[in-house]
């Protein structure tokens, strides 16, 4: 068995992983030394992953256009708990936030996790604020 050291590069990366590919068709029994090395390497493995690759969750609008495309949902049926035909294209479009009113109707009849839809987002750039508008909100 040999040891196992921090990831610090591509290198040690891809020894890692050729290293517990072993283990995926005859997982170890825990507890056995061959189960504490799967596990150290899948340890040091997610920890370079982590740092190196994090992946960053999906904000709301993300979330609404994925949702739309998933289940074949149309804009006008994001309409009524944006409240209108424009929000339900300015919002997914990243023209517009959300307000705690449209929060609160997409969690109750999308069932839309809050913390998805109250995480802060960026709108696109190249757009400005509608006129009479408090940062793009309804």
């Amino acid at each position: 068995m040999t040891d196992i050291r921090p990831i610090r590069n591509e290198e040690d990366y891809a020894r890692a992983l050729a290293d517990i590919e072993r283990y995926f068709d005859d997982e170890p029994e825990p507890g056995t030394p061959e189960g504490d090395r799967f596990d150290l390497l899948a340890l040091v493995i997610g920890d370079y992953e982590r740092k190196h690759w994090a992946i960053e969750p999906a904000d709301a609008p993300d979330v609404v256009a994925a949702r739309l495309e998933d289940t074949g949902t149309n804009r006008k049926d994001l309409a009524r708990p944006l409240g209108s035909k424009s929000r339900a294209s300015e919002f997914p479009n990243r023209r517009r936030y959300l307000t705690m009113e449209r929060v609160r109707a997409l969690h109750a009849e999308w069932h839309t996790p809050l913390e998805v839809l109250v995480k802060p987002y960026a709108l696109r750039k190249d757009d400005k604020p509608t006129r009479g508008s408090r940062q793009n909100a309804d």
